[in-house]
């Protein structure tokens, strides 16, 4: 066991566990009652109340190293520098006199680009959950780590006195990147800790003309041809590209640098609400031993209900990414041949894939049309259409247009394609319609991968202005033309019209600044 003498700032502390092995956490999750052992051999835990990110109580401190470049708004909001060093003062506070777990290890697995990093929790699951997330170092790694950036997590402490720090409630996720430090209180959810991290390499990454990416990714055996799949949570993004023709390089978060693609993280966080076998076997088959599902409700002999969603839509799993035989072990790869912008459309307009033109590329990234699918943040409990700039608006620390600018150069560099793909609903809006069959996404998919798409047989939605295929496989037209699916056409215009508007009023926010980002012509047409 791997122990610890002190933290910064924590004081009388009777001992720090460091990189504890999964049995060990498994036996401290176990003496401190915080998990129950499923039929899978899979830990689990609840989280509290709090079983989705708090994206509204994300604050960064306004100080010379933010100030300049960070992205501020309703997303990156400010808080003092007192206001952090009086929480920081409490969260040190809280966390003295008590066991402590410590994960060291790397975010980033490209060992010239990467990130050290450090997790301190107060619970032995979170440090589960940060060795299944994190990249793992190894013992002689170990011994010479110092983090380049720290994670105070406080989740038992609340923060009483948030109205006068002007906060908006008693929860807490701080950020101070000049000294490179976080801290979190009032929520044990653990994907404050895995999205801060991303977060933070949103802001240093891009700065040295690193991509980073909000994205899962994955590489053909035979041609070795690299796709990115973009999307938020609840499109598919971990779904698709979690394929057993194609090995995967990474389920969420990545970076694209000068010699390629390599996966920030060392595990897998996804979501096992109404999870199948059949369509999920790899997923499904993730959830054993050193697993650690989040929020699922079990049955009384130990089987997980995957289709309770009673305590949240948003029920989850982490585990270690070599739980996926098919993956690429190094976490790296080459550069995209394929870039596929997942999108959950709640009109039922778009259509199940259109080629997308580079410069319609840039303008659907910066779009980033979606909906925020139930559970995924606190207040949704159904499908709502937003715009999500980068297809993971919340985790931008920079400006959007940052990574649309890096974006765009690596596309045309590279020669890298990219298409729109609609997982969301066809036949009618969401309580009208239907979802997307998978089996029909997976088609598309393959489709792409296999150049079956690669011909000229396709038709020109004026509206939307899309490219979309006549043909692909065994499906015709009356399968990939939305409007053929509609009972009414007249109600399927006036939702194209509709969702048309949205996309323009939208995208008025890249060009106030200048013609740089003008892709409008590129875009819908009213």
């Amino acid at each position: 066991m791997k122990t610890m003498v002190k933290i910064p700032g924590i004081e009388n502390t009777p001992v720090i566990y460091r990189n504890l092995s999964y049995d060990e956490i498994f036996e401290h999750e176990k003496k401190n009652g915080e998990t129950t052992v499923t039929s899978q051999g899979a830990m689990t835990v609840d989280t509290g109340i709090f079983t989705g990110r708090s994206p509204k109580d994300k604050f960064f401190v306004k100080e010379p190293v933010a100030e300049k470049d960070l992205w501020w708004g309703n997303i990156n909001q400010e808080v003092s520098e007192d206001v952090f060093n009086e929480l920081l003062g409490k969260v040190q506070a809280h966390l003295s006199n008590k066991p402590l777990y410590v994960f060291d290890g790397f975010a980033g697995a490209r060992k010239a680009t990467r990130m050290v990093l450090r997790v301190v929790t107060e619970k032995a699951w979170q440090h589960h959950f940060c060795t299944n997330m994190f990249i793992r170092p190894t013992a002689d790694e170990l011994e010479s780590l110092e983090p380049d950036f720290t994670i105070l997590n406080a989740s038992g402490f609340t923060d009483i006195d948030w109205k006068a720090h002007g906060l908006h409630s008693e929860v807490f996720v701080l950020f101070h990147l000049g000294r490179r430090l976080a801290i979190i209180g009032g929520t044990e959810y653990g994907g404050e800790m895995k999205k801060g991290i991303f977060s933070v390499m949103n802001f240093y990454k891009p700065l040295e003309g690193i991509l980073t990416m909000h994205c899962s990714a994955n590489v053909g055996k035979d041609k070795n041809d690299t796709a990115l799949f973009f999307g938020l949570s609840g499109t598919g993004k971990t779904t698709l590209s979690t394929d057993p023709k194609r090995p995967l390089i990474g389920d969420d978060e990545h970076g694209w640098d000068d010699e390629g693609i390599w996966n920030l993280e060392g595990g897998c966080y996804a979501k096992v609400i109404n999870l199948n076998p059949d369509d999920e076997p790899d997923i499904y088959a993730a959830i054993k031993k050193d697993a650690l599902l989040e929020n699922v409700v079990l049955e009384n002999d130990g089987r997980v209900n995957y289709a309770d969603g009673s305590k949240t839509e948003n029920t989850r799993v982490s585990y270690p990414i070599h739980h996926i035989p098919n993956r690429i072990e190094s976490g790296v790869a080459g550069h995209p041949e394929n870039i596929i912008f997942l999108t959950c459309d709640a009109f039922g307009v778009l259509p199940p894939v259109a080629r997308l033109t580079p410069e319609q590329a840039m303008y659907h990234f910066l779009s980033g049309y979606t909906a925020k699918v139930a559970g995924t943040e606190r207040g949704i409990t159904e499908p709502q259409a937003t715009f999500s700039a980068c297809f993971g608006a919340a985790f931008m620390t920079l400006h959007p247009t940052r990574y649309a600018k890096l974006l765009g150069e690596k596309m045309k560099k590279h020669n890298t394609r990219a298409w729109l793909v609609n997982t969301g609903w066809a036949g009618g809006p969401y309580g009208v319609g239907q979802r997307m069959k998978i089996k029909l996404t997976r088609s598309i998919i393959d489709g792409i991968f296999d150049k079956s798409l690669d011909h000229d047989d396709y038709t020109h939605d004026d509206v939307m202005n899309l490219q979309i295929p006549n043909k692909l496989h065994d499906y015709d037209k009356q399968v990939l033309h939305p409007w053929e699916s509609w009972s009414s056409k007249e109600d399927y215009e006036a939702q194209r019209k509709k969702l048309a508007g949205m996309f323009i009023k939208n995208f008025e926010q890249y060009i106030q600044g200048g013609a740089e980002f003008d892709f409008t012509e590129f875009g819908p047409k009213v």
